[in-house]
């Protein structure tokens, strides 16, 4: 009877004892991981690039690292500032602390200078992506890469999970489109964090003539890419939960159509509208707030879709796009797409599509072979599993 109790007794022990060990296994960020590089930042002026997604715990980085004796000579700030709360598009110019020099990059300039730069011995780069194409973090990141490449200074990347990591999808960037919401030829949704997209830039040689940076990534401990990630901390202002983040890639292309997408309410990137939808079952009035202070259609009852009770699913989608050309074309004072739309789509293809009458299967298969291609290169560049 003993012999009998022994054997089930041990392997409760053991189940209890893997399972508790599988949930002891918390998702690290780069910068929680402050043994792994703490070291190489000893005696250094270190510069940061960060804003109010930089936290170890519920601490900012610059507090952290200050805390323990860092030198931190100059901190740069992306668009929406060092605290994440200006609106999107706004210049920001003034930003002030009195503990280390902070210069913004989405005001005069968005390129730092020689100057800016030269004082430093490391760049350390700690920000929360959400894995679009024309999310602007990643293209600041590569103008400071770029300048440190110039001057041999390393640049250290403290890796984040991307929300969007699980999938790729999207036209690849047709580099006649380059711009500061397209910087590199891959597609809207790119499936890489930005340590790894960080890799990929530097080893395709997408830095200024071809330079390249002493460039190290921590990487995120016990994530990979088939995981999902709900952000501790709103990214940007108008992007407050995970669906907005989940429906972002998708919905952000109407920012360059007649359509508003929900900025100047409490839900942005959860609802789409324009006063002239034929479904009036459905309304909102975009108003100023502190996510959008002109948002567009501003004081205008706007008629659509209310995605706030969607399920939160990670996939890119035409759909509402194409119904909405459809619904209003010829019926709005201006065109329905204006000329920033090509530079959020990479392309001039897709609008050209629509205007059509293509459906999103055939759009999507007009990708197929080059969204191939860039998986293959996407691979070289992984930190994680898929």
């Amino acid at each position: 009877m003993v012999k009998q109790f022994l054997v089930p007794i041990f392997l409760l022990f053991f189940l209890s004892c893997e399972t508790k060990s599988q949930e002891t296994l918390q998702i690290l960020s780069g910068a929680s991981q402050l043994d792994q590089y703490l070291p190489q930042l000893a005696g250094k002026k270190i510069g940061l690039f960060a804003n109010h997604t930089s936290l170890v715990g519920q601490t900012h980085l610059a507090d952290t690292l200050l805390a323990l004796g860092v030198q931190i000579s100059t901190a740069f700030s992306p668009e929406h500032g060092f605290l994440g709360n200006k609106p999107d598009g706004e210049k920001i110019e003034g930003e002030h602390t009195d503990r280390f020099k902070l210069i913004s990059l989405y005001g005069a300039h968005r390129k730092p200078t020689k100057e800016q730069v030269a004082s430093l011995d490391l760049l350390l780069i700690d920000i929360q992506d959400v894995g679009a194409r024309f999310y602007t973090y990643a293209s600041t990141m590569t103008y400071l890469m770029e300048a440190c490449a110039r001057q041999n200074i390393p640049v250290l990347i403290l890796d984040r999970p991307n929300p969007n990591g699980s999938y790729v999808d999207g036209p690849v960037l047709d580099t006649a489109f380059a711009s500061f919401v397209g910087a590199h030829p891959i597609p809207i949704v790119h499936g890489l964090t930005l340590g790894e997209l960080a890799g990929m830039i530097n080893g395709e040689g997408w830095l200024g003539n071809g330079i390249t940076c002493d460039l190290r990534v921590i990487p995120v401990a016990n994530w990979d890419h088939s995981m999902p990630y709900s952000l501790p901390i709103r990214p940007s202002p108008n992007l407050p939960n995970d669906l907005a983040v989940a429906l972002y890639p998708s919905l952000a292309l109407f920012e360059g159509t007649v359509v508003s997408v929900g900025r100047g309410t409490d839900h942005p990137f959860q609802m789409i509208g324009h006063p002239h939808y034929s479904d009036s079952s459905f309304s909102f009035t975009p108003a100023p707030n502190e996510g959008s202070r002109y948002p567009p259609l501003e004081g205008e009852e706007c008629y659509g879709h209310n995605l706030t009770d969607e399920k939160t699913t990670y996939e890119f989608t035409l759909k509402y796009l194409i119904e909405f050309y459809q619904n209003l074309n010829g019926k709005t004072e201006k065109p329905f797409f204006n000329d920033y739309f090509k530079k959020l789509a990479g392309t001039s293809t897709l609008q050209m599509q629509i205007e059509s009458g293509w459906t999103e299967q055939e759009i999507k298969a007009s990708w197929e072979e080059e969204l191939v291609a860039y998986k293959q290169l996407r691979k070289r560049y992984l930190l994680y599993a898929e």
